[in-house]
């Protein structure tokens, strides 16, 4: 590595990042429920504060490793996100985003989704810069920095799986009938 200075380490509550919705009728599909992609959008846009706070840098997506959409949102209710993140590495981290359902006329909480998303720190030229180490404080937060490291090995894992499959298989030729 040649005299790149690498930024001082910060805890993930430094980054923390609670947002709140509610969900309209331009939200949501013809059944009333909040759509997908509008979710995923809010999920995005909260996780990209989270990276971008973390690193001081502009920070650009790079991957979702997963979404899980465990319960239906409805028009009317509140959509409350939180988003931290679990681990950093050289110039990409991980941020880990909990969807809850509120219902205010109820008065009961749900929790809706979960993502992890994978942010690139990137200079004006989009050159990937270094980014802060994470430093857990709590059982949770290195719990979540462990199982990052896990999530990222099998990215890569694939990555390099189906590179292979790409340069060293050919591609069958359809038999003429």
């Amino acid at each position: 590595m040649d005299s790149e200075v690498l930024p001082k380490g910060k805890p993930p509550s430094a980054s923390a990042v609670e947002m709140m919705h509610l969900v309209l009728p331009n939200h949501a599909n013809q059944l009333g429920n909040l759509l997908g992609g509008q979710l995923m959008q809010w999920m995005d846009i909260a996780a990209a504060l989270v990276a971008m706070r973390h690193a001081g840098k502009v920070c650009v997506t790079a991957a979702v490793d997963s979404i899980s959409f465990l319960e239906p949102i409805r028009v009317g209710h509140i959509v409350h996100i939180l988003a931290s993140v679990n681990r950093a590495f050289r110039t990409s981290l991980e941020v880990g985003v909990k969807v809850f359902r509120d219902d205010p006329i109820n008065g009961t909480r749900t929790h809706a989704a979960s993502a992890y998303l994978t942010f690139v720190a990137i200079d004006q030229y989009g050159k990937p810069l270094p980014v802060p180490p994470v430093e857990p404080q709590t059982a949770d937060e290195w719990r979540r920095w462990r199982e990052a490291e896990l999530r990222r090995q099998q990215r890569l894992q694939q990555r390099e799986l189906l590179r292979q499959l790409r340069h060293h298989h050919d591609v069958p030729q359809a038999s003429e009938h």
